[in-house]
């Protein structure tokens, strides 16, 4: 489920990279290490050593301007031949990678993975590899490969989502460069805005005009756009906003994984401003929670949040091809004429009429982001504003009626519940299983709708003897994570934990396991969660902190 704790195959182009990352390849394992740059510890016998003079070679291949910006792709021959990988493919994925751009950029690409591809790798590797063909089993459904980013796209897409706006940001942008080049296709359009606050506005243009929309960006971002995502609370005007979040605050670690920004995603907005919060799993649920996202948005008439990270952004997987004859929607809206029309209604949820829909009472409603009655006109009344503010708040418990239970992996009851949310999903899983082999009694569930959290799930906690709550992000002042603080207030109950980490990189099930059962030794290889040991020059050693000295982490 998880990638797993240990690489075979370590590929180092600078020497804090090699030095980062040494610690998590297995023993046995291979580190090819560009041997302009690199200079490893070969006293260390555990892995086999692979000097290539990378970026030299590339260089050389390359000339010109290109100088050495081309030996990502250098390496990628060299580990086609390494291998054993389909050639043709790979020079078709480059070919497709780089379209669009000056046809110079296209051959200089193809280059380096050829003077790659023809390195004399025997020379400096006794063995090449292939990977071992699994026959595709009778009946079995096709698969299809993606990253996450893509799958959310196209999940849009079959939810229906014809329109929307954005502005590029890491690592949300790929997700907008999808939208820009699909949509049409469909009939629609993505637009690029001048910045995050015309983008979330152009959106809400789209879904007022009865075609729901979506925007997204990450932290930053979503800061940014903030005052108008408070606007479609007030108004209730159905909208997708994606967070594809990365370690903050501010600019923080752009290329890094973390899960902080849960709070900003319920909370982050003036007033009581509700709205709906999901997060995908999977590279799969990527697709699928955007239908599920767009299926509420429209029938709740709400904001309606998509957290993902740069883990399943970036992360490419296999899974079963969607049957999209069960799963596309009909984007068109209704423009039948009505008799009547109140938006507002005190005693029901609001939906939304296109612009142009015939009432013919004649009575048309007002759109606003000040308070309002029902037909929409703004007021004043301190008794209005607290029924509206119910309203607003009370069809968020609705939906919290209809959201299913999450299933339990593992043991139903026992010592330990583990519960995940976002990417966390494959290693709380293979924690728990390992757990398990180990003896001990142990469960965990994954939550996909973080708010409305569903009904039901204090019975669950009931069933285990402690709880603990596993995500990327900090133990903040009063020692519990993010969705740990919301799960305290929720359900007041003092059994669950909290165990998190902020390095910017996925959890391995190892370092859940030693957070989770202290002193429980699971039989594996130390890996240090530290990373390798710090190197300082011109400092003594007496000065020298490890990341664990410096900021205390784990069970709360």
């Amino acid at each position: 489920m998880s990638a797993g704790d240990e690489a075979d195959f370590l590929v180092a182009f600078y020497q804090h990279s090699y030095q980062d990352h040494i610690d998590f390849v297995r023993e046995g394992g291979v580190v090819l290490y560009d041997s302009d740059n690199v200079e490893p510890n070969l006293d260390d016998k555990r892995f086999v050593y692979v000097g290539v003079p990378i970026t030299g070679l590339t260089v050389e291949a390359l000339g010109g301007t290109a100088k050495d910006k081309g030996k990502n792709i250098f390496v990628l021959g060299l580990i086609t031949k390494i291998f054993s990988l389909d050639v043709e493919k790979l020079k078709k994925i480059i070919t497709e990678k780089f379209a669009g751009k000056d046809e110079s950029i296209v051959n200089t690409a193809l280059m380096a993975f050829q003077a790659g591809y023809a390195y004399p790798v025997g020379k400096v590797l006794t063995h090449q590899y292939q990977f071992e063909q699994i026959p595709k089993q009778a009946g079995a459904p096709a698969q299809i490969t993606m990253d996450g980013n893509q799958a959310l796209a196209y999940g849009l897409i079959a939810a229906g989502v014809r329109y929307g706006a954005g502005y590029p940001i890491t690592p949300w942008s790929s997700v907008m460069e999808a939208l820009r080049r699909e949509l049409p296709k469909y009939g629609g359009i993505f637009v690029q805005a001048e910045d995050e606050l015309g983008a979330v506005s152009i959106a809400l243009g789209f879904s007022y005009s009865g075609y729901l929309a979506v925007t997204g960006s990450a932290g930053p971002g979503i800061s940014l756009k903030t005052e108008a995502i408070g606007w479609a609370s007030m108004a209730e005007i159905p909208l997708i906003i994606c967070n594809i979040q990365r370690g903050g605050p501010s600019t923080g670690l752009p290329t890094n994984v973390e899960q902080s920004d849960l709070h900003q995603a319920i909370y982050g907005g003036h007033g009581d401003s509700p709205r709906v919060v999901l997060a995908a799993a999977t590279v799969e649920d990527c697709f699928y929670i955007a239908i599920e996202a767009a299926r509420i948005a429209r029938k709740y008439s709400t904001p309606v949040f998509i957290l993902s990270d740069t883990s399943l952004a970036t992360r490419i997987e296999a899974f079963d091809e969607p049957d999209l004859s069960k799963l596309m929607v009909d984007p068109k809206p209704d423009l039948s004429p009505r008799q009547t029309f109140k938006p507002y209604p005190v005693d029901a949820i609001t939906q939304h009429i296109p612009p142009g829909t015939r009432i013919l009472d004649g009575k048309y409603p007002l759109l606003s982001g000040l308070e309002h009655d029902e037909m929409g006109h703004p007021t004043g009344s301190p008794k209005l504003h607290m029924v509206m503010t119910a309203k607003r708040r009370n069809k968020l418990r609705k939906l919290a009626e209809e959201i299913p239970v999450p299933e339990i992996y593992g043991d139903e009851e026992g010592d330990v519940l583990l519960i995940g949310w976002g990417s966390t999903y494959g290693p709380v899983h293979d924690a728990v299983k390992q757990a398990r082999d180990h003896g001990e009694k142990v469960g965990a569930i994954h939550l996909r709708h973080i708010h409305p959290l569903p009904n039901g799930i204090e019975n669950i906690f009931a069933k285990f003897k402690r709880i603990v709550v596993v995500e990327m992000n900090d133990q903040g002042v009063y020692g519990f994570g993010q969705l740990a603080i919301i799960l305290r207030a929720r359900y007041c109950e003092p059994k669950i934990e909290s165990f998190t980490k902020t390095d910017g990189l996925t959890f391995r099930v190892k370092e859940i396991l030693d957070g989770v059962f202290k002193g429980r030794s699971f039989a594996a290889r130390k890996i240090p969660r530290d990373g390798a040991a710090i190197v300082h020059a011109d400092t003594a050693p007496e000065s020298v902190k490890s990341v664990r000295e410096v900021v205390p982490q784990g069970v709360g």
